[in-house]
């Protein structure tokens, strides 16, 4: 059975991406990481947000463009309520969230269905879904922008760390999520 994974790089206070969405803050942070590089082997599907999918990848244009630096391919399933007219290859789009987890999990076997975007990670956290995190910290603050997670009104979720390493560009912080 697949494992849902969330994982980001995130600045010191807490984004993931800058105001508007803005990934180009991530491209002085990027670079050999034995924790993302060994993961991406490990990884059957994703899914992704539909800001995610729609917005700003630090390599659009070169070959490096795509998921992990386009290092990674496989399946993707994007949640989105605005789906395309014509088709993406490669890339499920899906309405609804359980559908979109039932297909990535089928999709990934008994690897991980990672989870990239905020908004699709704090629905799937909401749903009991996630069961593990792996955030990279940059040591840059932002000051603004897409939180890792945003819970208006706040609701703990309660973590045990499994992992922690770092490299000179990021911290990684590995952990699950207890239920």
């Amino acid at each position: 059975m697949a494992t849902m994974l969330y994982s980001a790089t995130m600045s010191l206070d807490g984004f993931i991406a800058g105001p508007g969405g803005d990934m180009s803050w991530l491209t002085e942070h990027l670079g050999p990481n034995p924790a993302v590089d060994g993961l991406v082997g490990e990884i059957g599907a994703l899914l992704v947000g539909n800001r995610t999918f729609r917005g700003d990848d630090p390599h659009r244009g070169t070959p490096q463009e795509g998921a992990f630096g386009g290092t990674w391919s496989g399946p993707q399933f994007v949640l989105t309520h605005d789906v395309p007219a014509a088709p993406v290859p490669g890339v499920t789009f899906v309405t609804d969230l359980g559908a979109a987890v039932a297909a990535a999990t089928s999709a990934a076997g008994d690897r991980y269905v990672n989870v990239l975007g905020a908004d699709v990670a704090a629905q799937c956290l909401d749903a009991g879904l996630i069961d593990e995190i792996l955030v990279c910290v940059a040591p840059v603050m932002l000051g603004d922008g897409v939180r890792l997670l945003s819970r208006p009104g706040g609701a703990r979720v309660r973590l045990e760390r499994i992992g922690l390493t770092h490299v000179p560009h990021a911290t990684n912080i590995r952990l699950r999520v207890l239920r």
